[in-house]
């Protein structure tokens, strides 16, 4: 790295807080030395979180909700664009100071309080890991049909598979982070390929792209389609609400700020797009070739003939959903319960609780229809994640002004101690945040506050705590 890039990061002598219960070599701030991901590393980690199942039943599930296709894509991409600015302010302090996201909401919420933020974090990583790992079991629950007929008989064949894939999720987490890095850079061009293969197979089936796009929308007013597209945008800024919050877990590494800000953009809008538009081609596809809208590519794929292509296409799925449930939903819980007690919780002992408490979930329940999925999943936990965004970029951007003591983050009854490790002004910001965003969920009349809830939750947090905060 030049001299000018080197210049811009932070680091300390990690032996001066060695003794203290909030640091483990799994949460201490990264050296200079290890900040080696490239533009390319962080471009190749969004493509491969990026391109998955859930990526592809978010778009075609606005399709079989009514939108036509240039509605859903231009929905996804605003949506990504949107998530896309929290998402780079977030991974600032992380690439400049090297610390995962439990530490740096200590410099706001206080030493002990960054649990809440992070534990808040955690339970929706835990619903997410196990959302993908149901999936990746049944393609594998798929292909076991089309190799052994049979198999397809049993009634416990999904509940084997979906013991099957968590077990393979568990390898990677025993492994730790370098293996996660390695898998993303691996698979990131080859899921590309294999999407742009289900598209050409679109493009083919479905007699070009005419037939394919011309299937209208289902809104017949302005005010009809608004009031489904309010909450889908919400939906989508809440698909990747999580890692605007813990984004810091991987900018940690991060050879610069150039590189987390260019590795972002690069691929995170485009990669969603376009693999959002394969969903949408492909289920529109669908309704011609089959005469009904299948959103869900496992159940699509098991119509195929060919037993090949089947296989193929299942060991693809199978590495899309891989590489997305590690990195997005074990390195930041991982990192969350090590930060309950460091001394006691290491990364892998909290990326096996994560895969526990996903099982506990019942990962099935939230997958059932689209509506579950949307407008119940996603926008019910984007209600607390927006506001804790909020307070994230409000304390380091407006009162801190990008300067953190980095030593006093890992020390008790240093700066970061507020009221015996609580600051308590940044609890009553996420409060007005979350309340406020909820009370829409209640009042039918304030219906709109709970539909834009990740918005409201952020906009109310970011201004309760800068006000607040001011008056010291």
């Amino acid at each position: 790295m030049e001299q000018s890039t080197l210049s811009e990061l932070v680091e300390i002598d990690v032996s001066e807080i060695e003794h203290s219960p909030l640091i483990n070599e799994d949460i201490a701030p990264t050296t200079i030395a290890q900040r080696t991901w490239s533009t390319y590393n962080i471009a190749a980690l969004w493509i491969g979180m990026s391109v998955c199942i859930p990526t592809y039943m978010l778009a075609s599930g606005l399709i079989a909700g009514g939108m036509n296709w240039w509605q859903a894509i231009l929905t996804i991409a605003l949506g990504n664009v949107i998530v896309l600015i929290p998402m780079i302010l977030n991974a600032h302090a992380g690439t400049k100071f090297g610390v995962p996201f439990p530490v740096l909401a200590r410099a706001s919420f206080g030493t002990l309080g960054s649990n809440v933020p992070a534990l808040l974090r955690a339970i929706v990583a835990c619903g997410w890991f196990g959302i993908q790992t149901w999936i990746g079991g049944q393609a594998i629950n798929a292909m076991l049909a089309v190799l052994f007929p049979s198999w397809g008989t049993l009634s416990i064949g999904p509940w084997i598979s979906f013991s099957i894939f968590w077990a393979m999720n568990v390898y990677f987490i025993v492994n730790g982070t370098e293996s996660i890095r390695w898998l993303e850079s691996l698979a990131a061009p080859f899921l590309l390929v294999v999407g742009l293969a289900l598209l050409w197979w679109a493009y083919e089936r479905g007699g070009g792209w005419g037939p394919i796009l011309s299937q209208p929308s289902k809104f017949q007013t302005i005010g009809e389609f608004w009031k489904f597209f309010v909450p889908s945008l919400t939906g989508m800024v809440g698909f990747w609400a999580t890692l605007s919050l813990n984004i810091p877990d991987f900018s940690r590494y991060a050879q610069s700020q150039r590189a987390q800000i260019l590795g972002q953009a690069i691929g995170l809008p485009p990669t969603m797009t376009l693999y959002s538009f394969i969903g949408v081609a492909v289920t529109s596809a669908t309704i011609i070739i089959f005469g009904e809208a299948i959103w869900d590519p496992v159940a699509l794929l098991a119509k195929f003939n060919n037993p090949i292509i089947i296989l193929l296409s299942m060991i693809s799925l199978l590495v899309a959903t891989l590489t997305t449930n590690i990195a997005a939903n074990v390195v930041s819980p991982a990192n969350d319960f090590s930060n309950l007690m460091p001394k006691k919780i290491s990364f892998r002992t909290g990326g096996l609780i994560t895969a526990f408490i996903g099982v506990i979930m019942m990962p099935w329940k939230l997958l059932s229809d689209y509506g579950t999925y949307i407008f119940g999943w996603l926008i019910g936990y984007s209600s607390f994640l927006g506001p804790i965004a909020g307070v994230l970029i409000a304390d380091y951007f407006i009162i801190h002004k990008r300067k953190l003591n980095l030593k006093d983050l890992y020390l008790r009854n240093g700066e970061y101690e507020f009221t015996k490790g609580f600051n308590i002004k940044a609890l009553i910001a996420l409060g007005c945040g979350v309340i406020l965003a909820l009370i829409g969920l209640l009042v039918e009349e304030l219906r709109f506050l709970y539909d834009y809830a990740w918005f409201v939750g952020f906009a109310v947090a970011f201004g309760v705590y800068a006000a607040i905060m001011k008056r010291n």
